[in-house]
């Protein structure tokens, strides 16, 4: 388990004559997977879990790139909340029965709906599914309690061949600290494709206790344990690097006129391999070999009796011919002066907001005087369509809330969202409601 992060994985910058020297992680390493992942035994059973990711901190580094960035961290806010819109709501029709709507708004009350869904659609948008607790009464008739999971601190166990994935892992996973056995909780989680039947035959056979998990999971192209996020392109594409480049640069520049003359991005497998032939286990012998290998390549780059001579950096190549290189130094164009960048930023800026699928102007992330604002008319389309594509999205969350109103027989009720529809000034209201998308 990696126990180094923190210092593998940060940006430092080091001063060498005439400018600097930026040491940057590979985005793109974050998504180190599939062929290299096996089961770990965790629990009182000795659970055989997936990790996520090959160092089982996959969630935690996304989590990490998305809040290192002000744009990305502001389009996955937008997504989350055009997820939620008017929020969940239980609709009951007009000949619905008075007892099943007592109970029904009895259920709301007692559950913190808002709470519960802004966090699965949380989960959804950044990691692409969400797990569903679902607590039953003493006798088992009824579902009287939901509770959300944090997708970052669940994992699934190995798929028993045909029955699938049975059971949830919640813990704090994070930074690879030991774990505590007896405080990793276990999950029964029903059948992804038949959750309500799977339920009633686990009630029938008096099996499973009183809770289980339901995991709402966005399709993807390939069946995975954890789906891959689709905006998980622009680390792949190296425009976070570079957007992340510029703002350093830029920093640097203004403070100490010092412009940036060397970008070097290590992959933390290389670490992790250095480690692993050095025999070093401590966390301080670690930080120190990092920070002298750092030293001994800007040493390389700078010194008099190295000029002219080269370096050799190892590669892997993936089935498919592409190259994986552990060690990367690129030479920064310092012809740029006075720290500038303005159309290399808007540039990354709209990148980041295209990979996101938030239109620009919706979160005012584009700089420059000369840009386009759109009109009032334009941005009120730009936000219906913006909530009309989670469409998809709440009818796959949804599809948990009609199984707890069927298992409970409330018939008349359904789950709804309302969407905020935006007014023009005519209307002498800013907002109207409109249930008509989720029927």
């Amino acid at each position: 388990m990696n126990d180094c992060t923190t210092y593998t994985t940060e940006v430092t910058l080091h001063d060498i004559p005439g400018g600097r020297v930026i040491f940057m992680p590979m985005s793109a390493s974050i998504f180190r997977e599939q062929a290299a992942i096996s089961p770990m035994p965790v629990g009182p059973k000795s659970l055989p879990i997936m990790p996520w990711g090959a160092d089982n901190q996959m969630p935690y580094d996304i989590i990490d790139k998305v809040e290192a960035d002000e744009t990305m961290s502001t389009c996955m806010k937008f997504a989350v909340e055009t997820f939620y819109s008017g929020g969940l709501e239980y609709q009951a029709s007009e000949n619905t029965a008075p007892d099943i709507v007592e109970s029904a708004e009895e259920f709301c009350e007692d559950n913190n709906l808002p709470g519960y869904f802004m966090g699965v659609a949380t989960d959804m948008k950044y990691f692409g599914f969400a797990v569903t607790v679902l607590i039953l009464s003493k006798d088992r008739r009824r579902i009287v309690s939901i509770d959300r999971k944090e997708a970052c601190y669940c994992r699934f166990t190995e798929a028993e061949g045909h029955a699938g994935i049975r059971h949830v892992c919640y813990y704090n996973w994070r930074d690879g600290a030991p774990y505590d056995e007896s405080a990793i909780e276990v999950i029964p989680l029903l059948d992804e494709s038949h959750p309500l039947r799977d339920l009633r035959e686990r009630v029938e056979s008096l099996s499973g206790g009183h809770k289980f998990a339901v995991v709402t999971r966005v399709p993807t192209v390939d069946s995975t344990y954890y789906p891959i996020p689709w905006y998980g392109s622009i680390f792949r594409s190296k425009w976070y690097d570079i957007k992340q480049l510029i703002a350093i640069a830029k920093e640097s520049k203004l403070r100490n006129t010092a412009p940036i003359k060397y970008q070097i991005e290590i992959s933390d497998r290389y670490w992790q391999d250095k480690f692993k032939e050095l025999g070093l286990t401590d966390h301080a012998k670690r930080r120190k070999f990092v920070n002298e290998e750092k030293e001994r390549i800007i040493d390389f780059l700078t010194g008099a009796e190295n000029s002219g001579k080269a370096i050799f950096s190892s590669y892997k190549t993936t089935p498919d011919g592409r190259e994986i290189h552990d060690v990367v130094i690129k030479k920064v164009d310092t012809a740029t002066q006075g720290g500038d960048w303005a159309t290399d930023i808007q540039e990354a800026i709209n990148m980041v907001c295209f990979t996101m699928g938030v239109h620009s102007n919706l979160v005012g992330s584009v700089p420059g005087k000369g840009q386009s604002n759109n009109s009032g008319s334009d941005k009120r389309e730009l936000y219906t369509i913006a909530q009309a594509t989670q469409k998809p999205y709440r009818d796959l969350l949804f599809a948990v809330h009609r199984m707890i109103i069927r298992y409970n027989g409330w018939r008349g009720i359904k789950p709804v969202c309302p969407l905020l529809q935006l007014t023009t000034l005519d209307e002498h209201r800013d907002i109207k409601v409109g249930y008509t998308s989720n029927q």
